[in-house]
């Protein structure tokens, strides 16, 4: 009587993505010290909260956001950072209409909306792995101004019982008047990232879109603490026309490349300072004499 036995089944090839968790896992690379832990709003939020009675709509509401340096988080469109927010990268528009750049998420506060605290923007996120390898996020931004007052004026207005009244609401985005930003992420390795930003105007007629990618890093060094966290001023510098080198204490160096289309010269590059504007927002003197809002002007 003869026996038959069967060979072990042959084991699974991993996935690309399957390694990178794997060696993320063992900590042979870190995959995920970048993704999208970047928040769409740290405005009126309680980790930067140091009002008397807990105010924290009130004590840094939207309209301090673009002046104010915060301290515990930072903010943006589409955007990314390392997982102890200190280098950011995100996206700024401006339709030639706007009072101010599409800088961050705009909502209703728990005392403006007519059902507490609401986002009213259109944006969506489309993709992701689990390591962040790859990203896309989808952002609509109107061709018009951008309805701010009347966002807050309606719902202040409403009932409880009535529903909320919308972006889509206001007519903002009708005959397709707008654009789609979106921003793809792909990493080549853990520290080596390709960003590409795509826009398309959905509308019938040509306008005009002012695209500003920022980079910047998380104010750290202003409070004067020596805890986990505090940094000496980082430095970003301007290394050739098109590259920029950057350096922070604990994160280290790296290097930002802007690829122009082709025959193009490469855009030009705006510096500033993450500091507050305490003389728009405080009437007092600036500390600093490049604050955070200097793009504005």
């Amino acid at each position: 009587m003869a026996a038959k036995t069967e060979a072990p089944p042959a084991p699974k090839k991993l996935t690309t993505e399957a390694l990178r968790l794997a060696e993320d896992a063992a900590r042979q690379r870190n995959w995920k010290r970048w993704g999208p832990y970047l928040a769409e709003r740290q405005w009126a939020t309680v980790r930067e909260d140091y009002s008397e009675w807990g105010t924290c709509w009130d004590y840094f509401p939207h309209e301090h956001a673009r002046s104010r340096a915060y301290r515990w988080g930072e903010d943006g469109l589409l955007g990314i950072t390392d997982r102890e927010c200190r280098l950011c990268f995100a996206l700024a528009l401006w339709n030639g209409r706007d009072l101010i750049l599409k800088e961050r998420i705009f909502g209703l506060t728990g005392s403006e909306g007519n059902h507490s605290e609401d986002v009213k923007e259109e944006y969506f996120y489309l993709d992701s792995t689990p390591t962040h390898s790859y990203l896309k996020a989808l952002y609509k931004y109107p061709q018009a101004e951008f309805p701010y007052a009347l966002l807050v004026e309606e719902n202040r207005r409403r009932t409880k019982a009535e529903p909320e009244f919308e972006l889509l609401d206001t007519g903002i985005f009708d005959g397709n008047r707008y654009f789609d930003v979106v921003a793809e992420y792909a990493k080549n390795s853990p520290d080596d990232i390709l960003i590409r930003v795509t826009i398309a105007n959905r509308g019938p007629d040509t306008a005009p879109l002012h695209l500003l990618p920022t980079v910047w890093f998380r104010n750290t060094w202003t409070w004067g603490c020596t805890h986990e966290g505090c940094s000496l001023k980082p430095r970003i510098a301007l290394e050739s026309p098109s590259r920029l080198s950057i350096t922070h204490e604990t994160l280290g160096r790296f290097f930002f490349e802007l690829v122009a289309a082709p025959n193009a010269a490469p855009p030009p590059i705006l510096f500033t300072d993450n500091e507050t504007n305490h003389q728009r927002l405080f009437g007092a003197e600036n500390t600093a004499p490049f604050v955070k809002d200097a793009f504005y002007e």
